[in-house]
């Protein structure tokens, strides 16, 4: 979900990254080759990877990643077949597809165990790398995340919420976002349509089921550090994803329900966010 105009900010926000040292080049996957953010960082926190939502990008975190930029030792943030600044997948993009394809953009630029931070989408990519290369994470952050067990009728709530065809519906889509639409939310409406439209976006939609969701069992296993936020503004997952999260991780993840957290708080909020990401990976044993 993109917060500002398309192409064009897109663009402005990437020059905006390379200008603070946070260079992006492409990565070779089975699926095609993908853009993807990746700088040593300025600081002595372990490296840290961002993962974004459906529909959106790595470079709408653009203030995340430069406030983390400065305290980590390596970033990483790609942008999903379909997304950002990826070409289109080579074939139908299903859950597994889209794992393969992240999990091989890490794995070939990951040198040591990283925080791992997922928003919606990404969240669930994150659960599902940790499930699937423990050593390769360090700590988990998951932000409203998805990849929580549904109903038939929360599956097909969420896939409505994304068939966005006209202006009014992109404003609804949009106010469930964020804490407090922004003013210049009208500027927005009219690349909702098509950047939800796209075949990425359906594909996934259309493909993802409860066989792609980790098993209570697989949370509760789950031996990193784990940082779960989940905002009181909280709009486009129903509350029986928090309920499932909170019943099913492992009672040593740290669960945090901040106010003025919308389900993307790197739009309400990107510092708040950035800087909780920081002080969590400071309480990490070397």
């Amino acid at each position: 979900m993109k917060p500002v105009i398309l192409p064009l900010a897109e663009r402005l926000g990437r020059e905006a990254l390379r200008r603070r040292g946070i260079s992006s080049g492409l990565v070779h996957t089975t699926l095609g080759p993908i853009h993807t953010y990746d700088a040593p960082g300025r600081g002595d926190l372990p490296a840290t990877v961002v993962l974004h939502g459906l529909g959106s990008a790595a470079t709408p975190f653009g203030q995340v990643l430069a406030h983390l930029h400065r305290h980590v030792r390596r970033i990483v943030a790609p942008d999903y077949p379909g997304h950002g600044f990826s070409d289109l997948a080579r074939e139908k993009l299903t859950p597994g597809k889209l794992f393969e394809s992240v999990s091989t953009a890490l794995d070939a630029k990951l040198t040591e165990p990283a925080v791992v931070v997922g928003n919606s989408l990404g969240g669930a990519l994150a659960l599902r790398y940790a499930l699937a290369r423990p050593a390769q994470v360090r700590a988990l952050v998951l932000v409203s995340p998805a990849g929580a067990r549904s109903s038939d009728e929360e599956w097909a709530a969420i896939r409505t919420a994304f068939a966005v065809r006209s202006r009014a519906q992109a404003r609804t889509f949009l106010e469930r976002l964020y804490h407090r639409p922004p003013w210049f939310l009208p500027l927005l409406l009219h690349e909702f349509p098509e950047a939800l439209g796209r075949p990425a976006v359906r594909d996934l939609l259309e493909s993802a089921s409860n066989d792609d969701a980790p098993t209570p069992d697989e949370l509760a296993a789950l031996k990193m550090p784990i940082l779960f936020v989940w905002g009181r503004s909280e709009r486009l997952l129903p509350s029986t994803h928090l309920e499932y999260f909170t019943r099913h991780l492992p009672k040593h993840a740290v669960i945090e329900q901040p106010e003025g957290f919308g389900h993307c708080p790197h739009f309400d909020a990107p510092l708040v966010l950035a800087r909780r990401i920081v002080a969590f990976a400071r309480t990490l044993a070397d």
